[in-house]
């Protein structure tokens, strides 16, 4: 499993919310780009970005500091938040970016996600945040009455790179994740599922570990910063 640290981006600073509430976020750096070199050299292999902004704007709102991350880490780095469309996409895989996550568009124009999937294979992610098994929308501000595991069987054929499935109310709420739905969703597609939303321990990474179902990895934010997980054995656990 690949452990995830998550920089969360609100302008223009490294933040997290609790429950995906924009009103509740704690800044904890103003240099989202040596955030991402501490997470580097502590040895991750991969670095979660998502902008906040742009997800309730529709559009990319912290490019600038998502460029500065590019610039300054050598290792893949997947971003979600205001990705709508072919041209930002194309846009954001161009300037370095390895993956980017859909997460609205999935619910609101999947076609754009096959699309994407098939140009630009290995490199689109499908997000899906819910609340109580159902999926929400425009930085979670919007809930549906689409269930979690039929908007993943449908893009099963689609080529799409990963799922990641956040669970909101354990978002920041230091909790634990949800283990069983998460379980139950890898089971329920083939494609690969990285969990999100509440790790805050060893022991969470250890549950979601041996959970039973074939999990690709997890993103924790809110711990790692909190210092509830140490990095370095968060790493050893998931190598283990």
């Amino acid at each position: 499993m690949i452990l995830y640290p998550a920089i969360d981006l609100k302008d223009g600073n490294c933040v997290r919310l609790l429950r995906g509430e924009m009103e509740a976020a704690t800044v904890f750096s103003n240099d989202p780009a040596a955030q991402a070199m501490t997470f580097e050299d502590a040895g991750c292999e991969w670095i979660h970005l998502v902008d906040l902004n742009g997800a309730f704007a529709g559009e990319p709102v912290n490019g600038a500091a998502v460029e500065a991350i590019l610039s300054a880490i050598s290792v893949p780095a997947q971003l979600g938040g205001g990705i709508r469309d072919m041209a930002t996409i194309e846009g954001w895989l161009d300037k370095g970016l390895s993956r980017v996550i859909l997460g609205t568009v999935a619910v609101e124009n999947p076609d754009l996600v096959r699309e994407a999937a098939r140009a630009f294979p290995g490199q689109v992610a499908v997000g899906i945040d819910a609340r109580d098994g159902r999926v929400a929308t425009k930085g979670w501000a919007e809930e549906t009455d689409v269930m979690v595991t039929d908007l993943a069987k449908s893009f099963e054929d689609a080529g799409v790179a990963a799922i990641i499935y956040t669970d909101i109310n354990r978002d920041g709420a230091m909790q634990g994740p949800n283990v069983e739905a998460t379980a139950a969703l890898a089971h329920a597609v083939s494609i690969p599922v990285i969990a999100s939303g509440g790790v805050s321990s060893l022991d969470d990474l250890r549950a979601l570990k041996d959970c039973g179902a074939p999990l690709d990895g997890a993103i924790s934010g809110r711990a790692l910063y909190d210092g509830a997980i140490d990095l370095a054995a968060a790493l050893a656990v998931l190598k283990a």
